[in-house]
């Protein structure tokens, strides 16, 4: 080709590449949507300016175009797209004139997760899809909550964690089992180390901390029976409602009457169930192990917001699609009118008065519970290998977990609800 074509070629071809940036579409072009998550993440600890284009394409993102960050998404199987600047703000003027919004994630949050070190034979659908996406975190149990180390962390998640001390309400079923007898085991010497005569007062002191921890500006993420067991412990605090078959010791007669439901994050005027034969803890959870539908009769919806305006449920609720297969846990859902008014519902059972998804603030800070404990595991049974992510690349339910992780990154001025 003559010089002359060439640079001629280069004039009009310069403007389109210069000020590039990188798009990663979060709509079902995308190859792999959970580790897209992850490849923002990896944006943010570089120090890159990411924004969240919510409602557009799924909710997707732009950072800066960068060899280190396109190569991330080849080797990391995330779809991406160079945008010229031209392109960006036609993007902008879209998203200015229809119900979307951009959010702009100044730095990665420093995360923690709550895990015992007998965790087994649980897995967590949380640490799944962290290690999946490749998205640094710590571990963290009642030591170092109790040391008040979740002041160096900006989000907190649990998941099938019981803080009512009664380990999991497993005592009926699987009492003989080593796994249960270990888990009494280190809790009991957990609880003394730290001067509690009984794990249940362990269990509440715990409560406690992270109650402190959201109330001064933390972001808290739940699911499973860490859901409702927290708020539980939060509205017995210092009652004793566990039965003497398991600590020893009758329950409080009065336990019922003395709950402060004005502590809890979530829940209120929910009744207990302190029979230890009984999987359950109180009629907050709207499990029915009765009805095996399957995850596509068990579907969910997510709500519709306005992104402009409520920007904080927009981002947690960020989906290529609205409905979500449904999946069980020991807390699986929530029954509406054990929810507190002011809490929002994010996604709701249709038909049915049974809320899976809600948040709320509390405090300087927020919570977010998740009911469920695996989304790609309808069932998931003690003892189940950990399901693969890598068969569920696309994982909606999954996705709704990876929003939290990225939620505390937003500037603070757009996280007010």
């Amino acid at each position: 080709m003559p010089v002359k074509k060439i640079i001629v070629l280069l004039i009009i071809l310069l403007p389109a590449l210069i000020g590039a940036e990188i798009l990663i579409p979060m709509d079902f072009t995308q190859s792999n949507h959970l580790k897209a998550y992850g490849v923002a993440f990896e944006a943010l600890k570089e120090q890159y300016v990411v924004k969240w284009f919510l409602n557009y394409r799924g909710g997707s993102f732009l950072m800066p175009e960068s060899e280190s960050l396109a190569a991330l998404c080849n080797i990391r199987g995330v779809r991406f797209e160079l945008v010229s600047s031209a392109q960006v703000a036609a993007i902008m003027q879209e998203i200015q004139e229809s119900n979307m919004e951009m959010v702009v994630l100044e730095k990665e949050p420093k995360i923690a997760v709550y895990i015992p070190p007998n965790a087994l034979p649980w897995d967590d659908a949380v640490t799944l899809a962290l290690d999946y996406a490749e998205i640094d975190y710590d571990r963290v149990w009642d030591d170092e909550v109790l040391a008040g180390k979740l002041s160096d962390y900006d989000w907190l998640h649990l998941h099938h964690e019981d803080f009512t001390g009664q380990y999991g309400k497993f005592y009926g079923a699987y009492r003989n089992t080593a796994w249960y007898q270990n888990d009494v085991r280190v809790n009991e010497a957990m609880a003394a180390k730290h001067g509690y005569a009984k794990v249940w007062q362990l269990k509440h002191a715990v409560a406690e901390k992270i109650r402190e921890f959201v109330m001064n500006g933390g972001f808290l993420f739940a699911m499973c029976a860490a859901t409702d067991t927290l708020d539980i412990a939060l509205a017995a605090h210092n009652v004793d409602i566990v039965d003497a078959l398991i600590d020893g010791d009758g329950i409080d007669p009065h336990y019922q009457e003395k709950l402060d439901y004005s502590r809890c994050f979530a829940f209120e005027n929910f009744k207990l169930k302190t029979n230890p034969f009984e999987y359950e803890f109180s009629d907050i959870d709207a499990s029915d192990y009765s009805r095996l539908r399957g995850p596509e009769a068990d579907y969910f919806q997510l709500f519709d917001f306005s992104a402009k305006y409520d920007p904080v449920p927009t981002m947690l609720t960020q989906c290529h699609t609205n409905i979500i297969p449904g999946f069980l846990g020991q807390t699986t859902s929530f029954f509406k009118d054990k929810v507190k008014k002011s809490v929002i519902i994010l996604a709701e059972v249709p038909g049915q008065n049974e809320v899976k998804y809600i948040h709320g603030n509390f405090g300087k800070g927020t919570f977010t519970f998740y009911g469920g404990h695996d989304p790609e595991d309808y069932e998931h049974k003690i003892g189940d290998p950990p399901t693969i992510l890598d068969l569920y690349k696309n994982s909606p339910g999954y996705r709704l977990i990876l929003n939290n992780i990225l939620f505390p990154a937003a500037e603070k001025k757009q996280l007010k609800t």
